[in-house]
């Protein structure tokens, strides 16, 4: 037998190591070696800006940690894993919560001299940061990355957004949410106001000073600023934000900036010798916890070398009685699309019921597998991950888990359940497939999100598509070739029982039956939930009939839809129906009356 060097032997890398601070959680990235070189403070954007950048910031830390810098980065309040504003009050939270991240990062790498990374939103709190003058706190250097320039433009810009987003779910202007808000995440109504009256352009940095700034193309705004901040005296490196639409437009296909992160990189260790100190540092302190009153946060890195991230979230004051696994849906991190992941197990928390969310490897804030499947979507490494998250649950004494997801989630939940016996049940929403159907490219599918026919004829019936159609604005052959594609498969369905085990439609729909035979052997309980319309049905009528009758071979199954929602499930009314549901679903197996025989 050959003796394998361990050297040979790829070992994944760690996920940032949480630390919790002023009611938010953040992720603290070392330097690689023994001297860090520089520790650099990320503040990131707002909204579904925030939800696209989130993994390329990982890969960005990760990549500053291999050239000797230290990083950290955090939630900004009421986003992501920090908790809810409790006393609104503008951008002041916003404020102390940067300054808290920043002296977290002093104290876990010894350096007093930090650089401030921002984008979009985060820019906000650089001048009040700058002129804090906290002790032992100064900063070297500070990098703007499609900066706000005017808080009334960035909210007009927001709410321009908001309404292409809303036209993309297939929903009515608004349905994100009330008030100022995009993709169902709301902005409150003190922090919008001061949003307004911001104007960044009357900030007065001292003469000594660094800036660099990414300007978006044809963002006159941007450049404006970076002469500004030349006049008043300051140092800045000027750069074009080249592939800043294609990082900010879609979390599932965020593409990362690579050539400005680059140079972002190369402008930091650029900086003065005398301005970043070099240090050890004393090492992180444990992560805390949250306490948000109905419920504890926790969160954690688990897996083997602790190459994945997730939070657990458990009664404050009450033994669980199951627990929720829920499993995140595409690219998007743990957190959830509009925050919804977050408001789930916070919920079933005050409700008795522990849950543990995490990003998979390769997602948001877990770095991928050492030679894993590039496109980790719908790929059976994804089961290894759901393990651990067991392993991990089952140390700490967890019971009853059931899997929970969306989409590609849902996929992974039906998947998982099959592979691991531990699985108590499983709550499907919006699955798009049972079994993968090889004449489907992931990419593809995930870049143009084909819908239901039954969507296609609603909005052709709609005078805004009219409108749309001849303005030019849809595309008609993409469109024309999945309505294509939806017809040949009812065809291919319908030549299925002539053509029997030859055809891909029998072959599909066998393998899907064994699976869901399985399940009802086990006796586990399987949620299937649906938005109306959703593009998923159209895979339930291919295997189960046009009713999904067939269902009826299989008690355990039970199937539900959620009325005025889209694929994400993103108006409030619809998630607040879907987080009830999960609830009273996971009571009902934990305590047995739920149907599984």
């Amino acid at each position: 037998m050959t003796a394998v060097s361990m050297d040979a032997i790829q070992m994944p890398r760690p996920a940032g190591r949480p630390v919790t601070f002023e009611n938010t959680v953040g992720l603290f990235t070392p330097a690689q070696g023994v001297i860090t070189r520089a520790a650099v403070l990320f503040i990131s954007p707002w909204g579904l800006e925030e939800l696209c950048v989130h993994k390329a910031w990982r890969e960005l830390a990760d990549s500053l940690a291999d050239a000797g810098m230290a990083s950290l980065r955090y939630d900004h309040p009421g986003t992501g894993d920090a908790l809810d504003l409790s006393e609104p009050s503008g951008l002041e939270p916003f404020t102390t919560t940067a300054l808290a991240a920043a002296r977290c990062l002093r104290d876990l790498t010894g350096l007093e001299r930090l650089v401030v990374v921002t984008q979009g939103f985060g820019s906000l709190s650089v001048p009040d940061l700058l002129k804090a003058n906290a002790p032992s706190l100064r900063f070297a250097g500070v990098a703007l990355l499609a900066p706000v320039t005017s808080g009334r433009r960035y909210l007009r810009e927001l709410s321009l957004w908001a309404k292409v987003v809303d036209e993309g779910l297939g929903l009515p202007p608004g349905s994100g949410g009330p008030g100022t808000s995009i993709a169902g995440l709301v902005m409150e109504d003190s922090v919008a106001a001061a949003v307004r009256s911001a104007d960044p352009k009357a900030f007065k940095p001292a003469g000594s000073t660094r800036f660099f700034i990414a300007e978006r193309p044809q963002s006159d705004a941007d450049g404006a600023l970076a002469v500004q901040l030349q006049t008043e005296g300051a140092d800045v490196t000027r750069v074009v934000f080249d592939g800043y639409s294609d990082l900010v437009s879609n979390p599932t296909i965020a593409e990362t900036p690579v050539a400005v992160f680059k140079a972002l990189t190369s402008w930091i260790l650029g900086l003065d010798a005398s301005e970043l100190e070099k240090g050890a540092g004393p090492g992180a302190p444990s992560s805390g916890v949250l306490d948000g009153g109905s419920f504890i946060e926790c969160p954690m890195r688990f897996g083997a070398g602790d190459r994945l991230f997730g939070v657990l979230c458990t009664p404050a004051d009450a033994i669980p009685v199951g627990t929720a696994l829920l499993l995140g849906t595409g690219y998007d991190r743990q957190s959830g699309w509009a925050r919804s992941t977050v408001e789930t197990a916070r919920m079933l928390a005050a409700s008795g019921i522990a849950s543990f969310r995490f990003d998979a490897a390769g997602i948001a804030d877990s770095p991928p597998v050492p030679e894993g499947d590039r496109q980790v979507l719908y790929s059976p490494g994804q089961i290894s991950d759901v393990r651990a998250a067991l392993d991990r649950i089952e140390a700490i004494g967890l019971p009853n888990p059931v899997f929970v997801g969306r989409c590609s989630g849902a996929y992974l939940a039906f998947k998982a359940a099959l592979a691991d016996p531990r699985c108590r049940g499983v709550i499907a929403i919006n699955i798009l497939t049972f079994a993968w159907d090889p004449r489907d490219d992931v990419d593809q599918m995930i870049r143009y999100n084909p819908r239901s026919l039954d969507d296609y004829k609603r909005r052709a019936l709609r005078m805004e598509t009219a409108y749309r159609l001849i303005s030019g604005k849809i595309d008609v052959p993409r469109a024309a070739g999945n309505i294509l594609k939806i017809v040949a498969r009812r065809v291919s369905r319908t030549a299925a029982p002539v053509l029997g085990s030859l055809s891909v439609e029998a072959r599909l729909r066998n393998g899907v039956h064994r699976a869901f035979r399985q399940l009802r052997e086990r006796h586990v309980p399987v949620s299937l939930v649906y938005s109306e319309g959703d593009i998923g049905l159209a895979r339930l009528t291919q295997h189960f009939g046009r009713d999904g009758q067939l269902l009826a071979r299989y008690p355990n199954v039970s199937r539900i839809l959620l009325a005025n929602a889209d694929h994400n499930v993103t108006p409030p009314k619809a998630r607040r129906e879907l987080r009830e549901h999960i609830r009273d679903t996971i009571l009902a197996i934990v305590s047995g009356t739920c149907k599984a025989s």
